[in-house]
Order: C-alpha cells, then sequence, then structure tokens
C-alpha cells in the first residue's frame, strides 16, 4: 500500500492539506482529514484533490472518498470563505466575471474527475455532508451512508448556489421538482430520505460502513475493466440520449467489446 499527499514532490503534509491519499492495488481512497472543524472543505483542499486526479496511477479502477472523524464534510470552511485570502468569496467578487468563472471551474475539477469513465467512484458518508460535502458525495457514481448520515445542499443559506458540480447529478437522481426543494430549502435529509429517493446506493450501521464499502469495491472489480468502463460510459450517456441513440450506443460499445475480447481490434 502507498500512502502519501497527491504527488511525490509535495513537502506538505496529508494532515496540513486536509487530504490523504492511498492506494492498495487497483483501489485508492481519498481521505478527508480535518476531523476536528468535521473536514469543512477550503481551495487548498480542492487543488489537492485536483492534483490527485492528474497524477492518479492508471491501474486505479475505485476510488473511495471517506473522512476521518463524525461528519463526512461540514462543507465550505466559512473562517476561508469570509477571509482576505484570494480564494475567499470578496475577493472571487472583486474578479471580473470571466476571471471569477475561470477561478470556480478550477474548483468544480476538484470534484468532476470522479465522474471519469476510467474509475468507478464510492463515497462513504457518515453524519453530516453539507453543501461541498454532498456536492463530493454526488459527484461519486455511488454513495452508501451510514444510518446517521444528513445530507444537505446548503449554499441558499448563504446566498448562493451550488457549483460544484452536483446540480445535474441530484436531477438526475430526484428529478427537478424534488431537486429544485432540495436546494432552495437548504433542508436537511435523513439517511433514510436518501435511500427512499434514490440518492443512496446503500445505509448500514456506522460500525458497518467500511466493510460495505469495501464489499462493494470488490464486487466492481470482480468485473473486467473494460466492460466496467463501458458501462459506466453507456449509462452516464443515456439521459442525453433518445432511445435510437442509446440503441446505438450500445450496439457500438457491444461491437468494442467483442473486438477486444476477441482480439481483433486495432
Amino acid at each position: 500500500m502507498t500512502t502519501g499527499n497527491a504527488g511525490p514532490l509535495s513537502t506538505v503534509s496529508a494532515d496540513e492539506l486536509g487530504i490523504r491519499y492511498e492506494q492498495d492495488g487497483p483501489v485508492a481512497t481519498v481521505t478527508l482529514c480535518r476531523p476536528d472543524v468535521l473536514n469543512a472543505q477550503t481551495p487548498a483542499m480542492w487543488t489537492e484533490l485536483g492534483n490527485i486526479s492528474r497524477k492518479l496511477p492508471g491501474d486505479v479502477r475505485v476510488v473511495i472518498v471517506r473522512a476521518e472523524g463524525r461528519a463526512f464534510s461540514a462543507g465550505l470552511d466559512l473562517s476561508v470563505a469570509r477571509g482576505d485570502g484570494d480564494s475567499s468569496l470578496t475577493r472571487l467578487a472583486q474578479l471580473s466575471a470571466a476571471e471569477c468563472a475561470d477561478q470556480i471551474a478550477g474548483f468544480q475539477t476538484a470534484f468532476t474527475w470522479l465522474r471519469s469513465p476510467s474509475i468507478v467512484s464510492i463515497a462513504a458518508v457518515q453524519g453530516h455532508a453539507i453543501g461541498a460535502g454532498f456536492q463530493l458525495a454526488l459527484n461519486c457514481d455511488m454513495r452508501v451512508l451510514t444510518d446517521d448520515a444528513r445530507f444537505s445542499m446548503a449554499e441558499v443559506t448563504l446566498g448562493l448556489v451550488p457549483d460544484l458540480g452536483g446540480t445535474k447529478r441530484l436531477v438526475e437522481l430526484v428529478g427537478p421538482s424534488r431537486a429544485l426543494e432540495i436546494c432552495v430549502t437548504g433542508r436537511r435529509l435523513s439517511a433514510n430520505e436518501a435511500d427512499r429517493i434514490g440518492l443512496a446506493t446503500a445505509v448500514v450501521p456506522r460500525g458497518e460502513l467500511d466493510e460495505a464499502v469495501s464489499d462493494l469495491a470488490a464486487a466492481v472489480l470482480a468485473g473486467p475493466a473494460g466492460a466496467v468502463a463501458e458501462i459506466k460510459a453507456l449509462l452516464a450517456g443515456a439521459p442525453l440520449r433518445s432511445y435510437a441513440e442509446q440503441d446505438r450506443a450500445e450496439r457500438e460499445a457491444q461491437t468494442r467489446r467483442l473486438s477486444d475480447l476477441m482480439g481483433t481490434g486495432e
């Protein structure tokens, strides 16, 4: 197993960054490690997540996103957001519209790489996952929740909108009407409700979270890598296609699989 930060050249400890990276064969684990502040997120953490995505070894097939302590993530670290740093809300508001959008685009890449067809990502969620924490879980392909987990899209309480790649996935999972209600009220959803409306892949007792996630990762790895990647891409594109287009996408994907299996590909 390899353990450390996103890159071998980093001289900053995982505890200082708030992100720890570990790899065990084809499984990579990314851990939020600021339990003293309920894993509240900072732009520095997002930079590190982006670094991980760029340096992720090609043999990684499953990425597990987890967190230390009693909560997955309390969301944006408000002490940073309201401070005077380069990534504070005040500084962002002072940029031109194009510059502000570019800065946010950089933040988004820390989350959206978890949707890559080349990996299957699993969020292991305990306690609260609020705002950026909820969106981090949403960007993962599957979410295993403890029975005390709570989701909340709380950006509206700050006068902001969710902007870290979570809105489309939310709509796809629960529909536009329910997604709107969740986002504009900022209310907290219990694990049971999350399970009922399709946000949870599974709900387990807190003591069984690690085992449940490990079993799910093993089940994913049991399938051939090429087939799993094709299936993920096929399903991810389905909402954008007509039935005829999806039928064609299935044919094309199967043709590639047969060619690969029979050794007739280029």
